[in-house]
């Protein structure tokens, strides 16, 4: 069953789509009136969307799905099966959420004080996950805030993330280790000595610096 059209007039705060870039969401999403959905973006069954959430064009919410409150999400990206993006993350264009992936936001450490009391809201901390541009988070993968994935970088599936991730590295483990580079289009990287690693599809360069914070790696 296909996510029924929403090309009625607008509700607050939430753009209309155009004419060649429908949105939709099926019947049983969950979407606050207050999220600004874009055009051309697809909300599956039982996904939910949270007050102020943003989501860019042409976006994809898979089955069970969940954006926090404020959390934003740029243009053109997937976010799979029962993917948790918890606020405030920031997710820019073009970005991939395997099935089960969660982005987590700070949290105190405890429910309760010693004493037995609540942890008042006010003492929640608000760090959370920014993914730059093309990067992909593999399936039940979590990335634990504060920290920033790279663009174009890969976390495999089922890693546990707690540092950031350079871009164009490629993450594998719990927790997670970076195990090499890979390219935009996803291959990884092969190493030709001094530094320089190319693509095995294209043959495009790329040089390893070091920096003070780590290494990175730049396109030759």
């Amino acid at each position: 069953m296909n996510p029924t059209s929403t090309r009625q007039a607008p509700r607050p705060g939430r753009r209309p789509a155009t004419p060649e870039e429908p949105v939709q969401i099926a019947a049983t999403a969950d979407v606050d009136p207050n999220a600004n959905v874009s055009a051309g973006v697809t909300i599956w069954h039982l996904a939910q969307v949270r007050e102020y959430a943003q989501l860019g064009t042409g976006c994809f919410l898979g089955r069970g799905s969940y954006v926090g409150p404020g959390v934003i999400v740029g243009r053109y990206c997937r976010v799979q099966n029962f993917a948790q993006l918890y606020e405030p993350a920031l997710v820019e264009d073009g970005v991939l959420i395997g099935a089960g992936a969660i982005l987590t936001g700070e949290a105190p450490v405890r429910a309760v004080n010693p004493d037995g009391s609540r942890v008042a809201e006010s003492e929640h901390s608000f760090g959370g996950v920014t993914v730059r541009t093309g990067a992909s988070i593999g399936a039940r993968a979590v990335c634990v805030a504060p920290i920033t994935i790279g663009q174009w970088a890969i976390i495999s599936p089922g890693a546990i993330v707690t540092q950031d991730v350079p871009d164009y590295a490629l993450m594998e483990g719990v927790p997670a280790r970076q195990v090499g580079w890979v390219d935009p289009q996803g291959n990884r990287l092969e190493e030709r000595g001094d530094g320089i690693f190319s693509s095995p599809e294209n043959g495009a360069l790329y040089r390893e610096h070091e920096l003070e914070t780590g290494t990175v790696l730049v396109p030759v």
